[in-house]
């Protein structure tokens, strides 16, 4: 069942995120699991083409083994995919393992590269982020060890995913910033951007990710909003009903990229985990680090609040991973503790 909380809303820049949050009693499901495999020569990059519907569930893996190109018999390149679905806003998880030696993998997905991380000697991992405006179909994703003398691709099939849509009549003054802000709202956005655009080269996180807060998600993450009879964009992240002054804890170790108050996002804490992967935590009461600073995962780094255009004290959790906004709770399941 799903009911409206109108004290808590959420935007960010550029755009009214929510005028209230949702209240879900969906848990995210488990995954599950099929195998693959393909040959070793990377595919051309096709207009994606549609795919049937699938309704997310358990958490899936999937396998794809590729021969290499000098030695098919002996040299073949790996790779693993676990997600908790393949959809718009989700997470996929690549593991490739290459043959001994093969040195450094690299990705290649949705038109840019995509880090990598060595997760022993001959495995690699890489977070391939499927924005929210990801349409429906197959992407290759290419990859390539040695050198590029062993490449494969991997189809994405990504699946269609209908988010929740609500229609809110407000005020409309609450809805369209004022021209005199115009100047502010535009060179934040540029400066939030730079901040996607500079991410740490290297992995700084080890650990598990954590939540937070201990309240539970009570805003949908991709849900659509049309206020007033305009659509505005998705909600980009997850929306905590916590009490104002609740302690918010780093969700994984990195650097504060940015702490600053912005206009629509309030006391804004940007948290780069390094390679390409971000947390923001949005309208804060109060900030306890500052720009620069290296934190650990679940540190304290600043209270809830209702800064910003909100109307009531909560936190917004957004990720980016890849310059994909995938949803948080997604992250969770995926690199959060098993426990």
């Amino acid at each position: 069942m799903i009911a409206e909380v109108p004290r808590a809303s959420c935007r960010v820049l550029g755009a009214v995120l929510s005028a209230g949050c949702l209240v879900s009693g969906a848990v995210p499901g488990a995954m599950h699991g099929a195998v693959h495999r393909a040959a070793a020569h990377p595919a051309p990059h096709p207009a994606p083409h549609p795919a049937p519907h699938q309704t997310p569930g358990t958490l899936h893996s999937t396998r794809h083994q590729a021969p290499g190109i000098r030695h098919p018999d002996s040299d073949r390149l790996d790779v693993t995919a676990k997600s908790r679905a393949v959809q718009p806003g989700e997470l996929v998880v690549l593991t490739m393992t290459a043959p001994a030696g093969a040195g450094h993998v690299r990705v290649e997905a949705f038109g840019h590269d995509v880090a990598t991380f060595a997760a022993d000697d001959r495995s690699w991992q890489a977070l391939v982020g499927i924005d929210l405006d990801v349409k429906p179909g197959t992407y290759p994703v290419a990859i390539a060890a040695d050198s590029g003398k062993l490449r494969t691709t991997y189809d994405l099939v990504v699946k269609p995913h209908r988010f929740p849509t609500r229609r809110l009549t407000v005020d409309e003054s609450f809805v369209n910033p004022p021209p005199s802000e115009r100047e502010r709202i535009e060179r934040e956005a540029k400066l939030l951007e730079g901040v996607w655009r500079a991410p740490a080269a290297e992995r700084l996180w080890t650990d598990p990710f954590v939540r937070p807060v201990a309240e539970a998600a009570n805003s949908r993450f991709g849900t659509r909003s049309v206020f007033n009879g305009v659509a505005r964009n998705p909600h980009g992240g997850a929306d905590f009903l916590s009490p104002s002054g609740t302690p918010i804890h780093a969700p994984n170790a990195g650097r504060v990229a940015l702490a600053r108050n912005l206009y629509f996002s309030g006391n804004t804490i940007v948290i780069d985990h390094g390679l390409g992967l971000f947390s923001m935590l949005a309208h804060l009461s109060a900030m306890d680090v500052r720009e620069g600073d290296r934190v650990s995962a679940g540190e304290i780094v600043g209270r809830v609040g209702a800064t910003g255009r909100v109307t009531g004290p909560h936190l917004h959790w957004a990720v980016r991973a890849s310059g994909a906004r995938v949803d948080p709770l997604g992250v969770l399941a995926l690199l959060g503790s098993k426990e």
